[in-house]
C-alpha cells in the first residue's frame, strides 16, 4: 500500500467560502472546496457518468417538508453535476436522494500556518 501524499494546495485565504479550487496531482483532478469555513476536497468524478462533478454549480438545494411548499436551504454546501444534475453534499459527498452513492472524497487539514492540506 502507498503512503498517503499530503499536497499544499493554497492558503486558507485563497479560497473563499462558497468557492473552489482544482488541483491535478497523479493525473487525478480533485476539487477543494470552502464550505462556511471548512474546507473539503472531492475527486472530479461524477459516480453517474463520470462527468467532471467539481466543475458543476454549488448551490443549495430543495429540502423535504411535511407540507406543499419548497423549502431552500444548505446554500453553499451542495454540488450539482453539470451533465445530469445530481445534487451531492459537499462535506460527506454522500448523492442527496441516495446517501449510499458517494464522490470520492480526501481528507482536508488546515496547517497552523494556514496552508490548506490534501491527503491523497
Amino acid at each position: 500500500m502507498a503512503a498517503k501524499q499530503e499536497l499544499v494546495v493554497c492558503k486558507r485565504t485563497e479560497i473563499a467560502p462558497g468557492e473552489r479550487k482544482l488541483v491535478t496531482v497523479d493525473g487525478k483532478q480533485i476539487g477543494v472546496f470552502n464550505v462556511g469555513g471548512q474546507f473539503f476536497a472531492l475527486l472530479n468524478y461524477c459516480p453517474h457518468y463520470g462527468g467532471a462533478l467539481c466543475r458543476g454549480p454549488i448551490t443549495g438545494t430543495t429540502l423535504p417538508t411535511n407540507e406543499f411548499k419548497f423549502v431552500y436551504g444548505h446554500e453553499g454546501s451542495v454540488l450539482r453535476c453539470a451533465w445530469h444534475g445530481w445534487e451531492f453534499d459537499i462535506p460527506s459527498g454522500e448523492l442527496l436522494i441516495n446517501r449510499k452513492i458517494k464522490a470520492k472524497r480526501y481528507a482536508v487539514t488546515v496547517s497552523a500556518a494556514g496552508d490548506v492540506v490534501v491527503h491523497i
